[in-house]
């Protein structure tokens, strides 16, 4: 792989997310779960179907699909984070399930062998690609005609309040001045944000029928958890853990504010707070 592909993609998720994402797997499935289950319901898999899960991290959606395709069907889990990937596999046997494999790859690179995919999913795991019409055309390659694709990314920052809010806390404790944006379509979580370039980007790579369904949100962090470990989450995955990772002596400084930037959101059922998701579908 050049450097200039997904290298430092690739080393952030099996260095620092991926691991810490491990040790937080259960509240951040419990999380983004419906929102899962909303780009699901749109793919409609069928059973006997081999589906290809892009960026299938610890295996929850993997695991998922393989429910809906049966044992007749076939999943293929696909990641750059060998950490993640152990803990899928981790999954697979407590399960017991037979029809699903884990796949350490590079979807923008990899070249899939065997019978085409008749479906393809992703659950926040197409927007960190450094050349993403490069990896829809890859991705498209390994499709049946017609096959049908499902993804969910986020919409905008600032329509994305639940990682705002602590973002924005953490922020002022080391920056008089607030920090500059990532740049426009940088791979990251919010790479697949601008729905206008991301319809435009699917036709380039060959495929029908793209469309971005909005869906907006009310997200309990940490998956229902207390106050004090969503701060933690926060803390722990996502930009604010950047953050800390750069400014280390102001741990506790970022902990508090972040806590009291939360508190506001705290509800009976956990700390709870908008969210906008785009439901991207296609045909190959």
């Amino acid at each position: 792989m050049k450097p200039s592909d997904n290298a430092d993609q690739i080393a952030q998720w099996n260095n620092l997310s991926g691991p810490r994402w491990v040790a937080q797997q259960v509240q951040l499935d419990a999380q983004l779960e419906s929102l899962g289950e909303a780009a699901l319901a749109r793919l409609s898999p069928r059973p006997g179907w081999r589906v290809l899960d892009v960026g299938c991290g610890c295996g929850s959606t993997s695991l998922r699909l393989a429910q809906r395709v049966g044992p007749a069907g076939h999943v293929t889990g696909l990641d750059v984070s060998r950490v993640m990937l152990d803990r899928a596999r981790e999954r697979l046997l407590e399960d017991g399930v037979a029809h699903v494999a884990f796949v350490e790859a590079d979807a923008q690179t990899h070249r899939f062998l065997g019978a085409p995919f008749d479906a393809l999913y992703s659950r926040f795991g197409v927007m960190f690609f450094a050349d993403p019409e490069a990896a829809l055309r890859n991705l498209r390659a390994a499709l049946a005609p017609g096959a049908p694709v499902a993804f969910v990314a986020w919409r905008p920052m600032a329509l994305n309040p639940w990682m705002g809010v602590p973002l924005a806390a953490a922020q002022r404790q080391v920056s008089a001045a607030p920090l500059p944006p990532p740049p426009p379509h940088a791979p990251g979580p919010f790479g697949f944000g601008d729905d206008t370039r991301t319809l435009d980007l699917f036709a380039r790579a060959g495929f029908v029928n793209a469309a971005a369904e909005p869906l907006d949100v009310t997200l309990l962090l940490a998956g229902g958890a207390d106050l004090a470990t969503t701060v933690e989450q926060c803390l722990q995955v996502g930009p604010c853990a950047a953050i800390l990772r750069e400014h280390p002596a102001q741990a506790g400084a970022v902990r508090d504010a972040v806590s009291e930037a939360l508190r506001p959101y705290v509800t009976a059922v956990g700390v709870a707070l908008p969210g906008a998701v785009w439901i991207y579908t296609a045909r190959a």
